[in-house]
């Protein structure tokens, strides 16, 4: 089974593209629904999540409100580091047990990680090939303030929290250039897929 990790950055249009891997038949894991799932209310990850940053956290459904956390993340550094420190071994686990499952049943032949980060994660070890998606910063910006209503500095404290998307495009095995219109990126998704269908047939 071959492993494709699917990246890139916030507001660079990754979502946009795996849904269209998923319409041309691929299976992805999504490590946001992922880490979703493990601090879900009840968890450990939850407790400990709770019990560190206090039960403001969550909402009055018991569940981690993200906007709250997000704020938190985007402005301090090491609450980023220690909340990932308790999500990230949960998120590995669980796509370990997911692959292991795939790989038993034999009946997926490329497998994509969609994770944002992938590479800052270093899950680039664990996958065969790696697909950045791509666009300039500035574009990179302008589209994170319009959909998000940020400001801009909050908008860039939000991408400086990531690896840059230009040294995640230099390490990639495979662009895709977002920069341009949906038929412009579909186009690229459909040479790709039709790539990894001809070297399998091969």
């Amino acid at each position: 089974m071959l492993i494709v990790g699917l990246t890139g950055g916030i507001a660079s249009g990754k979502s946009t593209v795996a849904r269209m891997l998923q319409e041309r038949g691929a299976v992805l894991l999504d490590a946001d629904i992922i880490a979703r799932e493990v601090v879900e209310p009840g968890t450990e990850a939850w407790s400990e999540i709770v019990e560190w940053l206090g039960p403001a956290i969550a909402g009055p459904d018991g569940a981690i409100d993200r906007q709250r956390l997000g704020e938190l993340v985007f402005s301090d550094p090491g609450v980023r580091q220690r909340l990932n420190a308790i999500v990230h071994p949960r998120v590995f686990a669980t796509f370990h047990r997911c692959t292991e499952e795939l790989r038993r049943r034999g009946d997926t032949a490329v497998l994509f990680y969609d994770v944002p980060l992938l590479l800052e994660s270093q899950m680039d070890r664990l996958v065969d090939l790696v697909v950045v998606v791509y666009l300039p910063e500035e574009i990179q910006l302008s589209r994170l303030q319009s959909r998000d209503g940020l400001t801009k500095e909050a908008a860039l404290a939000r991408m400086r929290s990531q690896m840059p998307l230009e040294e995640k495009r230099a390490r990639a095995d495979v662009v895709i250039d977002n920069r341009g219109s949906l038929s412009e990126t579909r186009r690229q998704v459909d040479q790709f897929w039709e790539e990894l269908q001809t070297s399998f047939r091969s």
